[in-house]
């Protein structure tokens, strides 16, 4: 007989609206994911670039906590100024990110080991768990207008910052697989 396989998504529990709960149950199944990805990863695989100026899987990790808070803070709570320090214990560029064409890692990353970017992780999905959990259906439709660069404007609503943070963080996920499979394909191969 065939096996069933069971592939159900529940909204997460003790959330005010279903909707930011369905959200984040969907965030957490990403992070189960990524985390499953990275297990077992050495400090020095956390570090390596496939060329000098590319991200590192550490450094996507760390952006990953960054951003959920950034978005956190810039739509469901309406700041104009964002700090993930308090959140996170790290500021808002010491992902590393952009890096210059001919740079390495970053040295605040240099040989932190897969503990220190899941405590990130953790972290940031505490805070977005916290903010989250307190909205209602209604304040699914609240806008945020936030100035562009270009001088422009965009506006943005609750559901859309959640969706966001949701493909933002999966983009990074998919990415972070890659460099583990470009990792294993030449350094990994070389070390036999």
């Amino acid at each position: 007989m065939a096996e069933v396989v069971r592939s159900i998504l529940r909204s997460a529990e003790g959330f005010r609206s279903r909707e930011a709960g369905t959200f984040y149950s969907q965030l957490e199944d990403q992070t189960r994911i990524l985390l499953e990805t990275v297990k077992g990863i050495t400090p020095g695989e956390l570090e390596w670039q496939a060329e000098h100026g590319m991200n590192t899987i550490g450094m996507l990790l760390a952006h990953n906590a960054i951003v959920d808070v950034f978005w956190t803070q810039l739509a469901i709570f309406g700041l104009t100024e964002h700090d993930s320090m308090p959140a996170l214990g790290i500021g808002m560029d010491d992902d590393g990110m952009p890096l210059a064409p001919d740079a390495g890692p970053p040295a605040n990353l240099r040989g932190k080991p897969l503990a220190y970017y899941e405590d990130l992780i953790s972290r940031a999905r505490a805070y977005v768990k916290d903010a989250w959990s307190k909205l209602t259906d209604a304040d699914m439709e609240k806008e945020t207008t936030r100035e562009r660069p270009d001088g422009g404007r965009r506006i943005l609503n609750v559901r859309w910052a959640m969706y966001h943070i949701l493909e933002h963080f999966a983009g990074h996920r998919g990415q972070i697989q890659l460099l583990r499979h470009l990792y294993h394909a030449s350094v990994g191969a070389a070390s036999k």
